[in-house]
């Protein structure tokens, strides 16, 4: 426990953040070379229902940061379970490409993820800054759920799955 007379333990902090599970999605968009990047998230939330808008964080020091910020539309894939591969690729500091990835084609551009258990084609409404992170908020134009199945989810620093 941190209290006001010990310095803030950052680790222990992410520790802690992480004993909340939360969904995983891969958030994609265009770059100025027109082709298409991805990125792992497990911050996706939903904001309003009237209008529709969705929220997802990036750290401000990631080398995607700057392109998604400055993309005017995004779309966001909730993940199943069976996307662990995809999630780890993307989550990683090097690799972005959605090259070799079974892509949906959006009206917006950016592409889904096939087998997504949801779909969202937002266009950029807001980026707040928020700390070492930006926070980037969509208003969503369509989306679509093209599968059931399991979610993927993000707990204790791991993937797991949620108990049927």
């Amino acid at each position: 426990m941190t209290n006001l007379n010990n310095p803030f333990d950052t680790h222990a902090f992410r520790d802690a953040l992480g004993c909340y599970p939360t969904g995983v999605a891969v958030v994609t968009a265009g770059t100025p070379e027109s082709s298409h990047i991805g990125i792992t998230v497990n911050s996706f939330a939903s904001v309003s229902l009237d209008p529709p808008l969705v929220l997802w964080a990036i750290d401000r020091r990631s080398r995607r940061h700057d392109p998604f910020v400055a993309a005017p539309a995004f779309t966001v894939s909730i993940l199943s379970a069976e996307h662990r591969a995809v999630s780890s690729r993307l989550a990683g500091a090097g690799e972005h490409s959605l090259d070799g990835l079974t892509l949906l084609p959006t009206e917006l551009g950016p592409p889904a993820l096939a087998d997504s258990l949801a779909v969202f084609e937002c266009s950029r409404e807001q980026v707040v800054e928020g700390g070492d992170h930006s926070v980037l908020i969509g208003r969503v134009l369509r989306f679509h759920r093209p599968q059931n199945g399991a979610p993927l989810i993000y707990f204790q620093g791991r993937y797991s799955a949620l108990a049927q």
